[in-house]
């Protein structure tokens, strides 16, 4: 009598050669992911009276608010290059890419619903389309930069067409981190609503809103996102990245995350169904 072992997917036991496999799987569902972006792009600005001006409105009331502190003396943010609005809102728009995209990707496998337990298809595909959600929202508030361009008559370096280039790493930390988190979150609940407290205290830690000064430099050295949001702004700036080496090693870093918790993922993928 021979015994056979049932194996729900004999891919986890593929070591480094599953890799193609895991790529192929999100190559064959890209339609997929599509369907789910503009489902979860709907579903946002449903009855929402004033609709995608949110994605505007949101960040010039931090902006409003951190201007007024300090032209109050309240707050020191220091001298910028270019008019702080113009500094704090590109600063602003790359960390909501972070922030917002962390939130959607931590909450996309919970929000799936049944979808999840009825379909089969690769899990990663509804992290994959919340973030491109965020990704979305930065094309948004790119559109308003530019117009702040002509208002504030400022030139940019020629080098801002780099600018894409510069978040890649920005955006593969964010899905890294939103495919273990999500993961976590059809566990734990309550990691959603903690991730919204960390990433809001990881804001006033990261130079998004004030510069870097000499006496903090060392400070932001330790936090590989002060790179990873420093360097496009500085593209548009000055044209160049001031700190290269921080910022390819923070990019190094977000592959190495990206890497480890995509596998994870995919190891866990067939247990997903049970916990949510």
């Amino acid at each position: 009598m021979v015994k056979v072992i049932y194996e729900p997917n004999k891919y986890l036991k593929m070591g480094s050669k599953i890799w193609p496999q895991m790529l192929s799987e999100i190559i064959e569902c890209r339609e997929l992911t599509w369907r789910l972006f503009i489902r979860n792009l709907g579903a946002k600005y449903k009855q929402s009276a004033l609709g995608y001006f949110w994605v505007i409105i949101t960040p010039f009331i931090a902006i409003g608010t951190f201007a007024f502190l300090n032209k109050a003396g309240i707050l020191n943010i220091g001298k910028t290059d270019i008019p702080y609005p113009l500094f704090a809102l590109i600063g602003l728009t790359i960390w909501q890419l972070f922030s917002s995209g962390l939130n959607l990707g931590c909450n996309s496998l919970v929000s799936a619903g049944e979808m999840i337990s009825k379909i089969n298809f690769p899990r990663e595909t509804l992290v994959i389309a919340s973030i491109a959600q965020a990704i979305f929202d930065l094309i948004v508030k790119l559109v308003l930069i530019v117009i702040l361009f002509f208002v504030y008559r400022f030139i940019p370096s020629w080098k801002i067409i780099l600018f894409p280039i510069a978040i890649i790493p920005i955006i593969t930390l964010t899905l890294g981190l939103s495919l273990f988190l999500s993961l976590v979150n059809g566990v734990i609940r309550d990691t959603a609503n903690a991730i919204a407290l960390i990433t809001t205290f990881l804001m006033f830690l990261t130079p998004v809103l004030y510069p870097i000064s000499t006496k903090e430099y060392l400070f932001f050295k330790l936090n590989p996102l002060a790179a990873l949001i420093n360097a496009p702004r500085d593209l548009i700036v000055y044209g160049y990245i001031k700190d290269p080496v921080d910022f390819t090693i923070s990019s190094i870093l977000s592959i190495l995350v990206f890497l480890i918790c995509w596998r994870i993922f995919h190891l866990v993928e067939t247990k997903i169904p049970e916990r949510m």
